[in-house]
């Protein structure tokens, strides 16, 4: 049997696929148990076979099924599948999560105009408009940035809206990591000798026994992948047997972990050491004298908070019942409990959005870009951008707006206040729901995408008042329901080309066969 070390085997993947794999790609799929590992820690050596059997699968089904079952006019290229996920999700497009969102470099093929040589038309250039009537988190606004185009964004969700403005501004870096610095101190001070973190430490310990006990890694996730285990029933038993150490620890240190309440999203969500903790340093912040820098302070804890809700590590995005003990966790394979402190994730969290924040700071061009809130439905751009830089609201009357660059919300798919709600209910923001378009709450019945082509109709008629004569239009979506040729229709618009490009990497680590359609309109 021919063994490969871990960078060995980097490069014959990469060889062999036709695509960078890195050494960290195998190490994650030699700990999820994809891969058999020979050896230990110091001496990991990987079966040739198994890299060639996983490759082999990997590469020869993927174009074959998905064609078969999306239709065989997919541009492959479109995919973006040479770039890894920490290309995808390169400085600030990572400040904080957000479902339904488009990779970057999407954006900048279809708006940098040497993005591909062969690339047979160029439709804006540098020092042009673009506007996006659904904002979303920026990813417009922020590629627009990078190659020099200046860009309005557009979103009803007051939250997207700070997102996409904290993203694309140049703020005190000093100043953010000097209040990062005061804040931190001060909430290790706050949590030092409290019972949650005691009881969380031995409980930890206690954890790393049992699961090296009863699921050795990554041998227990081979077996379970081959069949050798009975995943489902082995997990409940373990689970069952570990719950009756959990509830001795909470006895021990005398910890209550469930809030008084329940009446919000808050209260539902958070487990009350979390919930006091995240109270505590909301404070601090609100304490922050700079209106800026309180802004990404803001943001930093909104990321911290999203990822520790009281759930389970594989139902973050869909959020099905609170957890408040220890769990079988169908992720990682072990046993996993929630969260009883915010600390190490503020501290993670802070430190990267600074080095995300330096990282687009030496990339930015010095051009306009901004995100209103308001409906674009209806919203008056000039009056409303004039309140936040009349120059440049000037500027948009006398040269218009070159296009749009855009992904509008799918049918029943995401409800965009709710995804956030934690933060709404936490920075007590007022939510907007009801002017939503396509929202998941009202499904995706005749009503409801009938009420669709009329919103995303109207926001076209609505943006082509300040687009100039010559415009091009491309706006993102998986038309499962073909609404896009009416909404075209309706607006007055012709469909010219439609670019259908599979999506290889969604949110939640989804890899079901995928696709979206780069509609590109232009005036009738």
């Amino acid at each position: 049997m021919t063994l490969l070390s871990i960078k060995e085997a980097s490069n014959w993947a990469t060889n062999h696929y036709g695509k960078k794999i890195a050494p960290s790609q195998i190490s994650y799929l030699l700990q999820y148990g994809y891969l058999r590992k020979i050896g230990n820690n110091s001496t990991t050596k990987v079966p040739l076979t198994d890299l060639k059997k996983y490759y082999d699968s990997k590469k020869n089904n993927m174009e074959k099924q998905w064609g078969k079952n999306l239709g065989e006019k997919l541009n492959w290229k479109l995919s973006f599948k040479e770039y890894r996920e920490k290309e995808r999700t390169k400085h600030v497009h990572r400040l904080h999560p957000y479902k339904g969102k488009f990779i970057p470099q999407l954006v900048e093929y279809f708006l940098d105009d040497h993005t591909d040589e062969f690339k047979k038309e160029i439709y804006f250039s540098k020092n042009d408009i673009i506007l996006d009537p659904f904002c979303g988190s920026g990813t417009t606004l922020i590629q627009a940035n990078e190659i020099n185009i200046n860009s309005i964004g557009i979103d009803i969700s007051k939250f997207n809206s700070l997102i996409s403005n904290i993203k694309v501004k140049k703020h005190n870096v000093f100043d953010i990591q000097n209040e990062i610095r005061k804040i931190t101190q001060l909430f290790a001070e706050f949590i030092w000798n409290s019972k949650s973190v005691k009881f969380e430490q031995n409980l930890l310990s206690e954890l790393k026994k049992f699961n090296n006990n009863f699921f050795p890694s990554p041998n227990f996730k081979y077996k379970v992948r081959n069949k050798e285990i009975n995943e489902q029933q082995f997990g409940k038993q373990k689970e069952f047997e570990f719950e009756q150490i959990f509830l001795e620890l909470l006895k021990k240190y005398n910890l209550k972990i469930s809030q008084n309440e329940n009446d919000t999203f808050m209260d539902k969500w958070y487990l009350k050491p979390v919930r006091e903790e995240i109270d505590f340093v909301l404070k601090l912040i609100n304490e922050v004298k700079n209106p800026d820098t309180k802004k990404v302070l803001t943001l930093i804890l909104s990321r911290t908070i999203r990822s520790c809700r009281a759930t389970s590590h594989s139902d973050l995005g869909t959020l099905k019942k609170p957890i408040h003990k220890t769990y079988y966790c169908h992720k990682h394979y072990k046993i996993c409990k929630p969260l009883f402190s915010i600390f190490n994730w503020w501290r993670r969290y802070s430190r990267d959005t600074i080095k995300r924040l330096v990282e687009f700071d030496q990339l930015r061009t010095n051009t306009f870009q901004y995100c209103l809130t308001g409906d674009s439905r209806n919203i008056d751009l000039i009056s409303n951008l004039r309140k936040e830089n009349s120059n440049f609201a000037d500027l948009v009357v006398k040269n218009k707006i070159k296009g749009i660059f855009s992904s509008p919300p799918y049918v029943g798919l995401i409800d965009y206040h709710q995804q956030h709600a934690y933060a709404y209910d936490l920075f007590e923001y007022e939510r907007n729901d009801e002017l939503e378009i396509g929202p998941l709450c009202k499904g995706k019945g005749k009503a409801a995408r009938d009420s669709y082509v009329d919103g995303v109709t109207q926001v076209l008629q609505n943006s082509i008042k300040y687009l100039v004569d010559d415009f091009h239009i491309f706006l993102v979506a998986n038309d499962r329901f073909n609404l896009y040729p009416t909404i075209a229709k309706n607006a007055g618009l012709k469909i010219v080309n439609k670019f259908k490009r599979p999506v290889l990497s969604r949110v939640e680590k989804d890899k079901s066969a995928y696709s979206e359609t780069i509609f590109h309109m232009r005036g009738e």
